[in-house]
């Protein structure tokens, strides 16, 4: 292993691991806008609306990352995701997918069914599983 691979994997995991409280996920509401009392206007509810576009500007979703850090973390063991080193060599591998990890998501009730056709965000959690994975990622 070249020492700028272990240099980076190692950064990886340390950001990981220090940031464990962030991957406290919350399931979607059911009500895409919430409303403020005092003026009676629509509050923007979305979670990093830039990065996932204008299909979903009323709806807010887990962070893409904090969706790969709760599974690096076995937040989605129950739902047939591994956890830790193995995720990111099945990841590497090509063996779980960014539609994997948005899968189990749902399962486990911190996404909607319809972020599945969202590919907007299934392509951010393609690109912070990469990250991850230190792997140019098909998935």
């Amino acid at each position: 292993m070249k020492l700028t691979t272990w240099i980076n994997s190692t950064a990886i995991i340390a950001s990981l691991a220090l940031t464990s409280g962030i991957a406290s996920a919350q399931t979607a509401a059911n009500n895409n806008i919430s409303t403020d009392t005092t003026s009676e206007k629509p509050i923007n509810t979305a979670v990093n609306s830039a990065a996932l576009g204008s299909n979903s500007s009323n709806v807010s979703y887990i962070q893409p990352f904090n969706l790969v850090n709760l599974a690096y973390q076995g937040g989605f063991k129950q739902q047939g995701v591994p956890s830790g080193g193995i995720l990111i060599s099945e990841g590497r591998r090509g063996n779980i997918t960014a539609q994997d990890l948005v899968k189990a998501a749902i399962k486990a009730n911190k996404l909607p069914a319809q972020v599945l056709n969202n590919q907007d965000y299934i392509s951010a959690v393609r690109l912070q599983l990469g990250v991850l994975t230190g792997a140019n990622y098909p998935g």
